[in-house]
């Protein structure tokens, strides 16, 4: 071996060490390895380019844009509605069947973001029943389709920058189908290995929120639950002040009535969320001023407002804003907004007009904090456009009629022109970590071939075809790839051992498919630790769970998941090379 090929070598298992070291930061491990290799000559320029605008990656990245519109939508929460009954088993069977399917052709983490909500917020179970089973179930759904998750289209634009042809969107499916059902069965009969646990909440510190219900909404003569107001994303109904009744033992069989004053406490930014329900008015906007312009204040000591409520001072007109929430550290709040008595240091979310600004009085009254951006909220024809739109552009691409990265392309140009998303959130939530990350691992199967370091496996391995049988060489690159799944992220693990299984498919002159499929589904085999893969990390923290819960659960379900991974892959897909 050349210097070269020790340097590149060596650039590869620092890296490595470092995923597992900094795990929270992996695109900054791979371009500190992207930055090195290309300033000492490793990889060219061209190369580097190739990497940056790699197909299978831009339509990675593509879909993840598209998929922000239809997170605005109400397809995912009707979805969490069905979810939730008084029994558990029926209530684990929905979460589990629907989670898979809207997985498959959904953004997996989308779908656990909007499930937990509901499941942290409902009245029959305990959420540590069912936050590892939803995790779980997204993981495993993601591997019933090439876009079902970031993980499959990774390997996916791995395979196309190695001039093979793009996997298919169904290639994965037969094995998906065998292990869904497979880990499935273990995961419902390892139910009662789940904890048991309390979810232990602050409401103190979130925000106040009142919305009015209209005499002519559709949620009148309705139940809570069948109005779906228990299964909100961050926001959750406190009590309800009916004329000067208030209701703060929330049933969900309780039946709205006109004129209801719904009091809800959570992520302000999620507010947005109510403006979805018929005849629902949140409090700001019955003073004439829109949602579109907040701003979030804290009231100074020496404020008029101190120890008066809002209409007595006659806030709208002396500020030229309503207030949309208000928060009391180390207190909570209750009752309408428009008669709390206001105290110095209440956090408050305006509504602002045109002329707030340049009213003298504001910071006299208010220590200004920042703006405040909410995760806007489609209805009507708009959200009709973006669910018929993603759906009818995977379903062309899934049928073969148009390549996915086209329909993706084409179906972003309609969600900006039709205003379904903007140029700005579009900005703001680029997935930069993941193109770092898939890019950087391109160059570095770039600097591996062009230093001979692939070169000189192949050789060593075709000497060594006594050692290796397919099947043995299939079971230690499944089993190498779910290792560092665990360690590091699912992403980081397939973008490594990609360019290693593919050149040992080849040295050993087995099937190169059944290889690529057994990165794609090692790489998505995160059951173990709650770092390996995002919905873990999400129910990890929204289930206060601890590793131990993660381990207990996950062995049993990894074990099988492995076994019949390997058994379906090489029953699908052969290991002989055709």
């Amino acid at each position: 071996m050349t210097f070269q090929s020790y340097f590149v070598l060596a650039v590869f298992i620092l890296t490595i060490i470092g995923l597992i070291k900094f795990q929270q930061r992996p695109s900054q491990v791979f371009g500190v390895a992207l930055l090195t290799l290309f300033s000492t000559q490793m990889v060219t320029t061209d190369q580097v380019i190739l990497s940056l605008s790699n197909q299978g990656l831009l339509t990675l990245i593509l879909l993840m844009l598209c998929s922000i519109a239809l997170e605005k939508t109400r397809l995912l929460r009707l979805v969490a509605m069905k979810v939730i009954q008084p029994n558990y088993s029926a209530t684990w069977l929905r979460l589990f069947g629907l989670t898979v399917l809207s997985s498959a052709f959904l953004n997996n983490t989308a779908v656990v973001s909007t499930m937990l909500g509901p499941i942290r917020n409902n009245p029959n179970h305990s959420a540590s029943k069912l936050l590892i089973p939803l995790s779980y179930a997204a993981i495993l759904g993601g591997t019933l389709t090439l876009v079902g998750t970031s993980t499959n289209l990774i390997v996916n634009s791995l395979v196309l920058d190695a001039n093979l042809p793009s996997l298919g969107f169904f290639d994965f499916t037969l094995v998906g189908i065998c292990v869904v059902v497979a880990c499935g069965v273990t995961l419902y009969f390892c139910r009662s290995l789940l904890p048991d646990r309390k979810i232990q909440g602050d409401t103190a510190q979130e925000y106040f929120i009142e919305a009015k219900v209209k005499p002519e909404s559709s949620l009148v003569g309705k139940s809570i639950d069948e109005n779906g107001l228990r299964h909100l994303q961050s926001l959750f109904l406190v009590e309800i002040m009916r004329g000067d009744l208030q209701l703060t033992a929330i049933n969900p069989n309780q039946v709205i009535q006109a004129n209801d004053k719904l009091i809800f406490s959570g992520d302000i930014s999620k507010v947005s969320q109510l403006r979805l329900f018929d005849g629902l008015s949140i409090f700001a906007e019955s003073s004439g001023l829109p949602l579109g312009n907040l701003r979030e204040v804290v009231v100074r000591p020496e404020s008029i407002l101190n120890g008066k409520s809002l209409k007595s001072v006659g806030f709208r007109s002396l500020f030229d804003a309503a207030v949309v929430a208000i928060k009391r550290d180390g207190e909570k709040v209750s009752g309408k907004i428009g008669k709390l008595k206001i105290k110095p240091g209440d956090f408050l979310v305006l509504a602002v007009g045109e002329d707030f600004k340049s009213r003298r009085n504001i910071r006299k009254n208010f220590i200004l904090l920042s703006d405040v951006e909410l995760d806007s909220r489609l209805s009507g024809k708009k959200e009709l456009l973006a669910i018929a739109g993603f759906f009818v552009a995977i379903g062309l691409a899934a049928l073969g009629v148009i390549p996915l990265f086209k329909a993706v392309l084409l179906l972003l140009g309609v969600l900006l022109l039709s205003g379904c998303v903007t140029s700005s959130e579009l900005l703001r939530r680029f997935p930069t970590d993941i193109w770092v990350i898939i890019s950087s691992a391109i160059v570095l199967s770039y600097a591996l071939q062009n230093s001979g370091v692939i070169d000189n496996f192949n050789q060593l391995m075709s000497a060594s075809t006594h050692l290796f049988s397919p099947l043995v060489a299939l079971i230690a690159i499944f089993a190498v790839t779910l290792l560092l799944t665990e360690l590091v992220t699912n992403n980081a693990a397939a973008a490594l051992i990609f360019p290693i299984a593919y050149g040992l498919a080849l040295s050993i002159d087995a099937n190169p498919t059944a290889f690529i499929m057994a990165v794609a589904f090692g790489a998505s085999a995160s059951f173990i630790s709650p770092y390996g893969y995002q919905t873990n990390l999400m129910v990890f923290n929204a289930g206060q769970y601890k590793l131990n819960d993660f381990i207990k659960i996950g062995i049993p379900v990894s074990l099988v998941y492995s076994v019949t991974c390997i058994i379906a892959i090489v029953g699908v897909f052969g290991l002989t090379a055709a």
